[in-house]
Order: structure tokens, then C-alpha cells, then sequence
């Protein structure tokens, strides 16, 4: 028995790698060509593979859910098509058995990914962002297209790029008086956090009055802010790429400040419920092998798991900016295809068994 639970876990895992490979590869290859269009400046050729692999954490982690459930799709799919899985049941062995065996390798995998979800990939993009802002000359650009946007009290902040060591690119200033008319904009090529407050170099400040405007140059300035490394650390990529507990400090930071925080706040739901929404599609696919896709061909097998797959991003990807726009609980939107696929998943296994 244990030969034979080594084998179905085998042939599984297999299929995982194969698959994430082959998807792994193709993004690479077209995120190097779409990187090679943003060549300007000092982001050359060589800047941008080194970005595109120092992303790789994150899209590894992206495609893991995928990975898992194609793999178990493909893997148990070639023993159905070759007979393997009946002479393993005419055997003596379980449905229930075969299932464990299968789900093994998808927890293995469904592991992997909250380690590199929570410790890896959110590092790695940060660097990956900030190099590549840097690169494309961010220092010199007034609040430029990318970058990040804050605002703290009457300020709106944008910061053109973040570096991991605590140093600014590119820092605008707009302050507006209580009629929310412009009364100030300043821009500062660099920042540098001194452990209590920043330090603005090569600040311009322009003052605009009913009657006036006028320029200020200044070398130096203090500027006192709530914004630390550490929360700017989270600020610099997108919500869906932080770590949980990132997610969950930063969330918690716009609450204080009485700032919109549900787009952070579904990111982190959708990262906390990764795992079980990765177990439930393992289980749809393993269901799918032992039910409806039993005897069909290899191909029909593969398209029908691409579907399902599809269906499930699209569902989630429907509800959670339902959950921000009319303000009911993103975990509900997360859950809600879960528990769909659950159902669907059980009600398989169960006329399977």
C-alpha cells in the first residue's frame, strides 16, 4: 500500500512541477518583452531581466494555486486514462486513500506558498519596484505616473519610488487649506529618514495665495511625518503582493487615520483563505478525475480544469470589489466561491465513491 501511495503522490507532484514550469516559463519570457518597451534612462536591458527575476517570487506564488489544481487535474488524469486508478481500486484501495495520497503534494505546495507569499516574494518586489523607479530617473520627475500616493492630515504625499533602506525619490508635497484650495506644492529630490523624522534635500516650495505666487529653494528640511520605513515598506507595491502581516499593519494604520483601508483589507482576506481555497480546488479536481472526466481525453481534461479555474479567479475577482463598493465583509466575498466549490467538490466525491 505504501508503494502504491508513494506512486499516486509521485505522479501528482510531477504534474504540479511540470505544469508551473511550462506556466512559469511562458510569463517570464512575455513579462521580459513587456519589460523591454519601459527601456529608458538607466533601465536597460540587463535592469530589466533583473526585474523580471526578482519577481519571480511573486509570480511563483501567483501561480501556485493554479499549479496545484492542474497538477492533480493532470496527474490523476494520466493514471484514469491509463486504467492505473481502476486496477488501484480493484485492488482493494480506498477512494478515500487515493484522495489523501493526491492531496499530499497540494499541501506541500499549498506550504510553500504562505512561506513565499509571507517571507519571500514581498522583499523581493519591494527591491524589484524601487530599483527599477530609480533606474527610470525617478529623483528628477515631479510627482511622475508611478509611484505611490498618501495622505496624511491636509497633505497629499506622492513619492516616485522607495527604497528598502529608507531613502526617497522624488517627493511632492501638496497642502490644501480647509475651502480645499491648493495652498502650497513642494518637491524635494530626496528623503532621508533620520529616526524620528525625514530629511528633504534639494526642496522647492511653491506658495499660491488669491493675489500671489511665489518660489522658495531650500538645500535642506525637516519634515516631520507619521509615514516610517516600515509602512512605507508596504506602500511601495500593490496590496495583493504584501505579506499578511503587512496587510494587516498597514489596514489597521488607515483605520486610524480614518482612511479607506478595504482594498487592504480584502488582499489580506484573500491571502489568509489562500490555503483553503487552493485545498477545495485540489479536491474539485481529484473529484473531477474520479467523476464526470473519468474516461474523456487528455486535452478535454486540461481545458475543462483551465474553466473551472477561470471560473473561480472571475468569481472572486467579482465579488471583492462588490465587498469594497457596497461595503459588506470582503472575507464573505472570498468565502462565498470557496464554499461554492466545496459543495460542488463533495457532491462529486460523493456519487464518485
Amino acid at each position: 500500500m505504501r508503494k502504491i501511495d508513494r506512486y499516486v503522490m509521485s505522479t501528482v507532484g510531477a504534474a504540479i512541477f511540470l505544469v508551473m514550469l511550462v506556466v512559469l516559463s511562458l510569463d517570464l519570457i512575455f513579462a521580459f518583452i513587456a519589460e523591454l518597451e519601459d527601456t529608458r534612462n538607466d533601465y536597460q536591458t540587463f535592469e530589466a531581466l533583473l526585474y523580471v527575476l526578482l519577481t519571480l517570487p511573486r509570480r511563483i506564488y501567483e501561480y501556485l494555486p493554479l499549479g496545484a489544481f492542474m497538477g492533480c487535474l493532470v496527474g490523476l488524469g494520466t493514471m484514469a486514462s491509463s486504467s492505473e486508478l481502476t486496477v488501484i481500486r480493484a485492488a482493494g484501495v480506498s477512494v478515500k486513500r487515493i484522495v489523501w495520497s493526491a492531496m499530499k503534494p497540494a499541501l506541500l505546495v499549498v506550504l510553500l506558498g504562505v512561506v513565499i507569499g509571507e517571507y519571500v516574494a514581498p522583499p523581493s518586489e519591494r527591491l524589484a519596484q524601487s530599483q527599477k523607479a530609480v533606474a527610470l530617473g525617478a529623483g528628477g520627475n515631479v510627482a511622475s505616473a508611478s509611484g505611490i500616493w498618501h495622505r496624511e492630515g491636509d497633505t497629499f504625499i506622492h513619492l516616485n519610488a522607495v527604497q528598502p533602506n529608507g531613502v526617497l525619490h522624488g517627493v511632492s508635497l501638496f497642502r490644501f487649506n480647509d475651502e480645499r484650495w491648493l495652498v502650497s506644492a513642494s518637491f524635494a529630490e530626496r528623503g532621508i529618514y533620520l529616526g524620528d523624522h525625514w530629511q528633504l534635500q534639494n526642496m522647492t516650495t511653491t506658495k499660491l495665495s488669491e493675489t500671489e505666487t511665489s518660489r522658495e529653494k531650500k538645500g535642506s528640511v525637516r519634515w516631520e511625518s507619521g509615514l516610517s520605513p516600515e509602512v512605507l515598506s508596504v506602500l511601495i507595491v500593490d496590496a495583493e503582493d504584501l505579506s499578511i502581516q503587512g496587510l494587516y499593519t498597514y489596514a489597521s494604520y488607515l483605520d486610524e487615520q480614518g482612511l479607506n483601508a478595504a482594498n487592504y483589507w480584502l488582499a489580506f482576506w484573500k491571502k489568509v483563505l489562500m490555503p483553503l481555497g487552493t485545498a477545495v480546488m485540489v479536491i474539485v479536481a481529484i473529484s473531477f478525475v474520479f467523476g464526470p472526466l473519468r474516461s474523456v481525453t487528455m486535452g478535454f481534461r486540461v481545458f475543462t480544469g483551465l474553466i473551472v479555474g477561470l471560473l473561480f479567479k472571475y468569481m472572486q475577482d467579482l465579488l471583492g470589489p462588490m465587498s469594497v463598493v457596497f461595503g459588506f465583509n470582503p472575507a464573505i466575498a472570498i468565502l462565498l466561491p470557496i464554499a461554492i466549490s466545496a459543495v460542488a467538490g463533495a457532491l462529486l466525491m460523493r456519487r464518485a465513491g
